[in-house]
């Protein structure tokens, strides 16, 4: 394993990243926390068009332009240069956009024109329905690729659509888990071992919120909460089922959904009982939160370890520690699609194919910890046994790695769930912060869900 300090603050190093429809304000932490020191370009420019002239180099080698956002990886790691160094006929051109919102802004640009795409695109897991739905003809067929059946099941079925196009190969996400403050877990006289922990809250949500009943008797320290928000434990619990805001038909379903519906029970009772320290994920409060200790526990995907180490700082090293959520769930991730149109769409497409292979994937997480999304990559060395030096030497390889395999093999995607997420996050706060009813505030966030996907 590598030695860096950058994602977890540990053994493994890495970036932050992040769904943007499932990251509140749609700013993602790979590109808040790691890419400021990145080039800025928006996505533009030759490639994708159809121009063949502008896919050779003046000694006839073959270009292959990349549209990337954030840190994702392939150019940081060298993996890059490395799949040019073993193919000297190939020249690869990567523009990088440090914020998705602009490069995606950019992307439908270039899709509604036609023009100015990059022979390979990269597709934030926000954006996967929208363009499955919408776009699919300007995406190529990657479903006859040889050697997909590494990939975890659930993943690829989210930029498949219903004829079995397969618009993109998957790269990271972002399976979940409980991070913790171990110091003041034994402040209120609750376990502080790992294992024991996990036992606390094993198999059920509702037994999370209980031990959150039990911090509260014991904690001495009044300015000290369970939980950062509520909206980190209504996520958690949505993003392990199959089916959330959307069935497979496109309808909405969250009002009849039996599974948003207890979500937003024990999100709202966690609420109502003050076991939140009313400080939403990446909202304002929220990183002095974790470096003050102003809670004991945030629900966390594999991403967001590094903005914690980065926030909560050198101070806390060793007093956080991470353990297995009650059931498997997902928030992030994303793929690399091929445009139908490119001049090189089969030198595109054998790179993409390349880059997100399990050796790459495994690569990638030992050098910058992003979470890989093939199940082959899962069982390495390398991820298999990564750990965070920052986080107690949390085994978070096997942590995260057994949470995506518990996802069901099918998720469904709606055009609106960045919205509808966003809103439900917004109709708990009021619970939390305007003393708002549980059915008051279900009452406003189903009003404003359904004004925002008429």
């Amino acid at each position: 394993m590598g030695t860096a300090r950058h994602r977890f603050g540990s053994t493994v190093s890495a970036r932050p990243t992040g769904p943007l429809s499932r990251f509140p304000s749609r700013l993602p932490a790979r590109a808040a926390v790691v890419a400021a020191g990145l080039s800025l370009v928006l996505v533009a420019g030759c490639g994708g068009g159809g121009d063949t002239d502008k896919a050779k180099t003046k000694d006839g080698k073959t270009v292959v332009s990349m549209g990337l956002f954030g840190v994702m990886g392939f150019k940081e790691s060298g993996l890059l240069d490395r799949y040019m160094k073993e193919n000297p006929d190939i020249v690869i051109e990567s523009d990088v956009s440090g914020d998705e919102q602009t490069y995606y802004t950019a992307l439908q640009t270039h899709l509604a024109a036609g023009s100015g795409l990059k022979d390979i695109q990269g597709i934030e897991i926000g954006r996967a329905k929208e363009l499955v739905d919408t776009q699919a003809g300007k995406f190529a067929d990657l479903s006859k690729t040889p050697g997909l059946d590494h990939y975890l099941p659930w993943k690829s079925s989210q930029v498949t659509t219903d004829d079995g196009k397969l618009l993109g190969l998957g790269t990271d996400i972002g399976p979940m888990a409980v991070c913790y403050r171990k110091d003041l877990f034994e402040q209120a006289g609750l376990p502080t071992e790992r294992a024991e922990v996990e036992k606390l809250w094993a198999g059920d949500w509702s037994k999370y919120v209980d031990v959150g009943g039990d911090f509260k008797k014991g904690n001495k320290k009044d300015k000290v909460a369970f939980m950062d928000s509520s909206t980190g434990l209504f996520n958690a619990m949505i993003y392990g089922d199959e089916k959330q805001f959307y069935d497979k038909d496109g309808e909405l379903i969250y009002n009849d959904n039996p599974v948003v519906k207890d979500a937003w029970k024990l999100a709202s009772d966690a609420a109502e009982s003050g076991l939140t320290a009313k400080l939403r994920q990446f909202q304002p409060g929220w990183d002095p939160g974790l470096a003050n200790g102003t809670f004991a526990t945030t629900v966390c995907p594999a991403w967001m370890l590094a903005h914690i180490s980065e926030k909560a700082g050198p101070a806390n090293e060793g007093k956080w520690d991470v353990a297995r959520a009650p059931k498997g769930a997902n928030w992030g991730g994303s793929f690399l699609g091929v445009m139908e149109n490119s001049p090189v769409k089969k030198e595109a497409t054998d790179l993409v194919a390349w880059l997100t292979a399990p050796e790459q994937q495994a690569f990638i997480f030992e050098k910058l910890g992003n979470f890989p999304s093939s199940k082959t990559a899962l069982d390495t060395p390398e991820v298999a046994g990564g750990k965070s030096a920052y986080f107690s030497d949390a085994p978070i390889g096997q942590i995260f790695g057994d949470a995506a395999k518990e996802i069901p093999d099918e998720q469904i995607l709606g055009r609106k769930d960045g919205t509808i997420k966003d809103t439900f996050s917004a109709g708990l706060q009021m619970i939390e912060t305007q003393g708002k009813s549980a059915d008051e505030a279900w009452k406003t966030t189903d009003e404003r869900i359904k004004k925002a996907t008429r």
